[in-house]
């Protein structure tokens, strides 16, 4: 069987783990699971897989609070999971960093094309990183080598899905950008309609550049076209 990568699975559930990990296993990915929140940092510092399975609610330590803590040395994709209906879970999750979000249960073909266009996104937001080593709009720096922003020679520090999102809409400053766009560029996916994660970034991302979320100045939403980051107003 091909091997299309690796897949650490952090879930409590241990029999809803075992079906997802021998359902991906059939699909050519190579799965790990692990049962408790306090063992994810060492487990992926030991041998870092290509994608995390995350889910919120662990014993130890939260999926939350493992999130943020993965993201001070790990880059790649990290999709995480709840039972819970709760858009704070939703924003939180984004601002620490994850990927993506997908509620449980989880319906099996539907997370095997999460994963798939997790693992594309990494892999072209990689080559984007070795065509493009900086992008600089007015003040506005970012680094895509080390996955870094600065604004007037102050470094912002911001999550991966933010990172990506505001990379994206740099590299097209001062063009209106689709929501489709952005999430084909950010996630690897269409835009299903419902998903209000972009606007859950885009509002975190203003928090961080001061821009007044009334009257945005440096991103703007464009009603019924998309997104715009205003290439003059990073002076």
């Amino acid at each position: 069987m091909e091997h299309y990568g690796t897949i650490l699975l952090v879930e409590d559930d241990i029999s809803l783990a075992k079906w997802v990990a021998e359902y991906l296993t059939e699909q050519g990915y190579k799965t790990t699971i692990c049962q408790r929140g306090d063992q994810v940092i060492e487990q992926v510092r030991a041998t870092p897989p290509d994608l995390v399975l995350l889910d919120i609610m662990l014993p130890g330590q939260d999926g939350i609070s493992v999130c943020r803590e993965l993201r001070q040395f790990y880059q790649a994709p990290i999709i995480m999971l709840t039972a819970r209906d709760d858009e704070m879970d939703e924003v939180i999750g984004l601002e620490v960093g994850a990927s993506d979000y997908m509620m449980k249960p989880v319906r099996p073909r539907a997370l095997l094309a999460r994963i798939k266009t997790a693992l594309r996104a990494n892999t072209d937001n990689k080559e984007s990183r070795l065509e493009n080593p900086n992008i600089t709009v007015g003040k506005l720096t970012i680094d895509t080598e080390s996955r870094t922003v600065s604004f007037a020679d102050q470094e912002v520090h911001i999550s991966s899905a933010e990172y990506l999102l505001l990379h994206y809409l740099a590299s097209n400053a001062g063009q209106v950008v689709s929501r489709d766009a952005v999430f084909k560029a950010t996630k690897g996916r269409e835009y299903d309609g419902l998903d209000r994660s972009v606007d859950v970034l885009i509002s975190s991302l203003r928090k961080k550049f001061n821009d007044d979320p009334q009257h945005p100045e440096k991103i703007k939403t464009i009603w019924g076209r998309g997104y715009l980051l205003v290439a003059t107003a990073w002076q």
